[in-house]
């Protein structure tokens, strides 16, 4: 992997091996979608950063300072990804919060994945993981650093055909793709699952949300998701997803979710990229 990387706004690829970040996972990252410099759900994700800062107790990172280093990372890049990172930064050996926290800084850019129009026009194929979620309430929602039970369960495939998986709790509800938010229409109602238990609550999510205030979030058991009559997931970095199939279950993209990636399409971002 390759990218432009700036550690406290200093060049380099490399942090301290006591950095907090690496020792207990103790931070937070974003990955935020340009297209030709701009940002469109950039303030989205400073809201959900400064959010989960207050909720980790880490200091707040300044937003201008973030924005400044994104644009230097991306620079020359049409279609870039700008990862941002945030731990506590060094400290004492033990759990215990550092006294006078120096965080550190890694804002990393990337050229962006490429997108074929296929994923968006037929769907994607999606298969269950048997990797379950642990519920924790006070982290769930937060984009932390901790993302082994995701790492586990893309693991579980490697078959190039299957775009995506999906991932329930213990108690077997649904709650998302290993890498994306899930969202149904069942019975006419647009619904997404519940989050107040763990999972991520993506900024694209939250941007569907937003502009469909009908919208439930509710519980979803796989039996409710075999009945959906649509079927997509949500990215920040990829948009919206038709589903084409999970496992032997068969989906057809219809009107809701066609008309949620013209609203992608209106924000500013390609639902597609040769």
């Amino acid at each position: 992997m390759s990218g432009r990387v700036l550690v406290n706004g200093s060049p380099s690829t490399t942090v301290s091996a006591f950095d907090r970040g690496l020792s207990y996972g103790d931070g937070l990252f974003e990955t935020i979608r340009f297209v030709r410099g701009a940002a469109p759900l950039w303030s989205q994700h400073m809201d959900r950063l400064r959010e989960s800062c207050v909720r980790l107790r880490l200091p707040l990172p300044d937003a201008e300072t973030l924005r400044h280093e994104a644009t230097v990372v991306i620079d020359g890049m049409e279609h870039a990804v700008v990862r941002i990172t945030l731990t506590r930064g060094v400290g004492e050996r033990g759990y215990a919060l550092p006294q006078t926290p120096a965080p550190t800084r890694i804002v990393a850019g990337f050229d962006a994945p490429a997108m074929a129009g296929d994923a968006y026009a037929a769907g994607l194929r999606v298969r269950w993981c048997d990797t379950p979620l642990a519920a924790q309430p006070l982290l769930a929602g937060m984009k932390h650093l901790n993302r082994l039970e995701q790492v586990l369960a893309r693991a579980e495939w490697s078959d190039p055909s299957i775009g995506e998986g999906l991932v329930c709790d213990a108690d077997g509800h649904v709650i998302s793709g290993t890498m994306t938010n899930l969202f149904a229409v069942l019975d006419g109602v647009l619904v997404t699952p519940a989050l107040d238990r763990c999972g991520v609550a993506g900024v694209a999510r939250a941007e569907i949300l937003a502009s469909r205030p009908e919208a439930r979030v509710c519980g979803l058991s796989p039996t409710d998701l075999a009945r959906a009559s649509e079927v997509f997931l949500s990215s920040s970095v990829r948009g919206i997803l038709p589903v084409q199939a999970v496992g032997d279950t068969v989906y057809v993209p219809g009107p809701v979710t066609r008309a949620l990636q013209q609203h992608w399409r209106g924000l500013g971002f390609p639902m597609e990229q040769a």
